[in-house]
């Protein structure tokens, strides 16, 4: 079912389909027999950005005022999960695309009407400041940097550009702490310079380039500081979630839904496949029984978790109107931990695959390398476990990336 679109009185109504999840499992057929196009132009293949428009996709976590879903995290988690089963890299843009909607709530209505509301195909997206300076001026900022990982960028229609603020003095704006305020500029897509310079191992799809402003005049209304409750628009409970919420949940559903491919992979081809020298099947093996079994155990194991905490948080959000610190420290620790019990599985899919594994006409071979690029991102950090240990032991982690 396509999202269907009408005009009401100016104003544009999208009537999403009632599912995400089952809009991604109706598209998970082309995003797999897609994903060698995808890889080979290191960006979304067009058939694969069509589908994810028509679907609805890339508003999985927009909220439901703005023409979104408006879904829950675990519903977004369970989408990912399908998406990335299919095609790693386009779960990968989607998940960007869908954290970065979170600012929606975050600025003023007449701008995210712009942006997402008013725009079927309307698609934020941003990467990491490598430089980025707002210069304070009437009216707005003048914005000069450079941003790496613009995951999906290229198929978004603006841009965020993370900043700190320089003032007319010259000096940084910093919060009460002393620590440098960021600041995020919205552009429209034709105001950047792309950089093509993602050529890496796995994600290939993604197109996770670096693009640059030279002083650029963004309006202060195109601005926000997320996760700020005073700057917050949108008065619902999801909103307590941090942007940090959504995209631990969402790469973590990355690296589960790869495995998850992989694993299934492997059941499907332990049907047939007799490893040389030997005379039965893979499925036949009281080894790959007990392996299979055990790495199923694994993999739902950390996908329980994830699920547990958020749905634990979001009954403390309800029942108390804010995300709490142990809320904040558990959606961290099932996130990494859930990324790195996927990649075991995924390794041992690949080990268990045999000869079959290594050849690039066989899925295995990308979905290995794109689980491994997935597991290096931020979000899979091995410094994010000691944190929370910190925490569980009485220390403050206020700050640590949680």
């Amino acid at each position: 079912m396509s999202a269907a679109l009408e005009l009401n009185r100016g104003a544009v109504t999208i009537d999403l389909p009632p599912d995400p999840v089952a809009q991604a499992r109706a598209i998970a057929p082309l995003l797999a027999a897609e994903s060698a196009k995808t890889e080979a132009l290191g960006q979304l293949s067009p058939a694969v950005v069509e589908a994810l428009h028509a679907n609805g996709l890339y508003r999985t976590l927009l909220p439901r005022q703005l023409n979104g879903f408006g879904v829950g995290l675990d519903t977004f988690v369970k989408t990912m999960e399908i998406l990335a089963a299919a095609d790693a890299s386009t779960a990968w843009c989607v998940g960007q695309a869908s954290g970065c909607s979170m600012a929606a709530a975050y600025v003023d209505t007449p701008v995210a009407q712009e942006i997402w509301g008013n725009d079927p195909r309307g698609v934020l997206a941003w990467g990491f400041q490598l430089e980025g300076r707002a210069k304070v001026v009437p009216g707005g900022y003048r914005v000069t940097g450079k941003w790496g990982f613009g995951s999906g960028g290229h198929h978004a229609t603006w841009m965020g550009a993370h900043c700190h603020v320089e003032l007319p003095d010259g000096s940084l704006l910093k919060s009460e702490d002393g620590a440098l305020i960021e600041r995020t500029m919205l552009l429209r897509q034709d105001q950047l310079n792309w950089v093509s310079n993602w050529d890496v191992v796995g994600l290939r799809g993604t197109g996770s380039d670096t693009y640059t402003l030279i002083d650029v005049f963004v309006p202060e209304a195109y601005t926000v500081r997320r996760d700020i409750d005073a700057e917050r628009r949108i008065d619902d409970p999801f909103f307590r979630f941090t942007t940090t919420s959504a995209y631990s949940c969402g790469f973590a559903a990355v690296s589960m839904g790869i495995a998850r491919g992989m694993l299934d992979g492997l059941k499907e081809l332990a049907q047939t496949k007799k490893p040389s020298h030997t005379a039965r099947t893979l499925r036949d093996s009281p080894v790959m029984h007990h392996l299979v079994a055990e790495n199923e155990a694994k993999l739902r194991a950390a996908r329980a978790f994830v699920l547990e905490t958020i749905r634990d948080a979001r009954d403390g959000i309800q029942r108390t109107g804010a995300l709490t610190t142990e809320d904040r420290v558990l959606m961290r620790l099932a996130t990494t931990t859930a990324i790195r019990r996927a990649k075991e599985v995924a390794e041992f899919a690949y080990h268990e695959a045999g000869s079959t594994a290594i050849f690039i006409s066989n899925p295995f071979e990308r979905k290995m390398r794109d689980i491994h690029a997935s597991a290096q991102q931020v979000q899979g950090r091995t410094a994010h476990i000691e944190v929370c240990g910190q925490y569980f032991l009485g220390l403050d982690p206020t700050g640590r990336f949680i």
